[in-house]
């Protein structure tokens, strides 16, 4: 059972509400969840075709979008923080005496093998223990 649980989140991903609840069956009685979202700004070139004001509603929403998928739920703290997702995720658990990583991952396809996925990452890096969720897929 660990104290503090962080479930990085990623919004446009249907696999948060499986992180979860891996992080709930995990979670000592008085502990808690940090369902946290990396929100990546606009690279490089792309910031000079964008306004502020377009950057600070896309933030907006997804913090909106945070907000929902953690309303009704007990233990759970939505943080959303700005920087590269892997490296973020890392930091923030490093800085928050988090004692366990819930992340959710996909299939590796050869691009992961070369490049990493999140995931991948995040368990190579983490000075905490990191439970993977594979999403499968059904026949």
């Amino acid at each position: 059972m660990y104290a503090r649980i962080l479930v990085p989140m990623a919004l446009d991903h249907d696999i948060s509400p499986q992180t979860l609840a891996i992080a709930n069956a995990l979670l000592n009685p008085d502990g808690e969840i940090i369902a946290l979202h990396v929100h990546e700004e606009p690279q490089g070139s792309v910031t000079s075709y964008l306004d502020a004001e377009t950057i600070k509603a896309g933030r907006d929403a997804a913090k909106d979008k945070l907000m929902e998928k953690t309303a009704t739920l007990p233990n759970v703290r939505p943080v959303l923080v700005s920087g590269h997702s892997s490296r973020t995720i890392i930091d923030y658990a490093d800085s928050n005496d988090v004692s366990c990583i819930v992340v959710g991952s996909h299939k590796p396809g050869l691009r992961d093998y070369f490049l990493g996925s999140t995931a991948a990452r995040v368990v190579r890096h983490a000075g905490c223990a990191v439970h993977v969720y594979r999403k499968t897929d059904t026949l």
